[in-house]
């Protein structure tokens, strides 16, 4: 039975849209788009899981929740998940470890590994109460979409880029919602007519067949399925430092420099997200091809 928080969500989601500030993680487009490429690459048992693991009013699709955890990390009984959106990292060190970046597995890393570990625990019909596997399924989708974002592998003092402010073109904006949305909105402005599902076909045409398609295998190569969101965020802090904050300043202007050399980045992001995230349900609900190792 799915829990009453969720329903809520489906019945009050303007409320919460109002009162969630706007840079968290991708943006609903970036999001959105990593639930649909994610989706679409799922065999038939992750599917069908997911379909049965959803309230009926999404009509089986992933995408439709996977802001949600955005929108209620302020909620008093959700407050506790605020910290597991992002990892702070030692200014200027461009490192990631996760045993000084994750305390008492308390970030993006350790959140990942945790819903993992609880979904395993999903059989159909099961009586076991222990987890709410519709929240963990959720709460997985969306950050793995986080961790692929990279300034939420960010500099602690600056807190991944939101307290950097400058201008997008000619708005105010700052570093990390550049990073959020601005570049993504930018991009469906300017190439895709305000299209999300061109831009998303884009996407994918790379990973299969275009542009990326010779290194995209290697995507979901990592020791077992558990070490994986350490390999994630190490790229994100990497790529966060070579392209993130590299040559920006606060009270900078970034215009058409910065996001024609930074769009692709992003968009291979989201890429890889999504293809993570259905390699992740297929492993854990039992599709043989994307089938793990898991850390015991």
């Amino acid at each position: 039975m799915k829990i009453q928080s969720l329903w809520r969500f489906v019945m009050f989601v303007g409320f919460a849209t109002i009162f969630v500030p706007g840079a968290l993680g991708w943006s609903k487009e970036g999001h959105i788009m990593t639930c649909r490429i994610a989706q679409n690459l799922l065999g038939p048992e992750a599917a069908h899981a997911v379909e049965h693991l959803l309230p009926h009013s999404v009509n089986g699709d992933l995408s439709a929740l996977c802001i949600w955890p955005d929108q209620i990390r302020h909620w008093y009984k959700y407050r506790w998940t605020s910290p597991l959106h992002f990892i702070d990292t030692p200014d200027k060190a461009c490192t990631f470890d996760y045993s000084r970046d994750c305390v008492k597995d308390r970030c993006v890393a350790g959140a990942i590994q945790n819903f993992t570990s609880q979904l395993l625990h999903y059989r159909e019909g099961s009586t076991d109460r222990r987890y709410n596997l519709t929240e963990a399924l959720l709460f997985l989708s969306h950050f793995m979409g986080d961790i692929h974002q990279p300034m939420h592998v960010g500099f602690t003092s600056d807190e991944g880029g939101n307290t950097i402010e400058l201008h997008w073109y000619r708005h105010k904006s700052n570093l990390h919602h550049v990073w959020d949305r601005e570049i993504i909105l930018t991009a469906l402005k300017d190439f895709y007519e305000n299209d999300m599902d061109l831009l998303q076909e884009s996407i994918e045409g790379n990973f299969t067949d275009g542009t990326w398609s010779d290194d995209s295998t290697s995507w979901k190569d990592c020791e077992d399925l558990l070490s994986c969101p350490n390999k994630y965020a190490v790229e994100s802090i990497n790529l966060a430092c070579k392209w993130g904050y590299k040559g920006v300043k606060e009270g900078a202007t970034l215009a058409d420099d910065y996001f024609n050399s930074r769009m692709p980045v992003v968009m291979k992001r989201i890429a890889q997200g999504g293809v993570r995230l259905a390699m992740f349900l297929n492993s854990i609900f039992g599709d043989s091809e994307d089938e793990m190792t898991l850390a015991t």
